[in-house]
């Protein structure tokens, strides 16, 4: 394949609460629904430090002792893409939560309650490798002439 591959960056950063995680309802933009607090990665610096800046920004707490649990990519192979985003876990915050988050309102949500949550498929697909034990890998071929996921990979430890 020739020409330049365009490679993007985001964060997420699971926290988790007495059986419950935090999640913004978010109602605006391309990700709409329940996600997790997160972002781009800003250039340069580290995955950690991304993620530890999306949730202070998102929700006023800052988060330590963060775990990697993995990463999730869309490659388009049509327009040269690749977005990946690498996933935190931790139970090691501080603060308050922002009484008006940026992003959407920030609450606790049950981790058993999930399911009945409106959020993107391609988030609740990882829901399950993020609460477990391990690292995970998803790869999602994007079907770029019906606009739709493609071939889904996934790979645990």
């Amino acid at each position: 394949m020739s020409g330049p591959i365009n490679y993007k960056f985001w964060t997420i950063c699971i926290i988790e609460k007495e059986g419950k995680i935090l999640l913004l309802d978010r109602q605006h933009g391309n990700f709409k629904g329940f996600l997790p607090p997160g972002g781009k990665v800003d250039f340069p610096e580290s995955f950690v430090d991304s993620a530890k800046r999306e949730v202070k920004e998102e929700t006023g707490l800052t988060v330590r002792n963060l775990t990697y649990k993995g990463l999730y990519e869309y490659v388009n192979e049509v327009k040269k893409d690749r977005f990946i985003i690498f996933h935190y876990y931790t139970k090691d915050f501080e603060g308050k939560i922002l009484e008006y988050p940026p992003e959407g309102k920030v609450d606790w949500y049950p981790i058993e309650s999930l399911e009945e949550l409106p959020m993107q498929e391609s988030f609740r697909r990882r829901i399950p490798y993020l609460l477990k034990e391990g690292t995970f890998e998803i790869q999602v071929e994007w079907d770029e002439e019906n606009n739709r996921e493609g071939r889904i990979q996934v790979s645990n430890t």
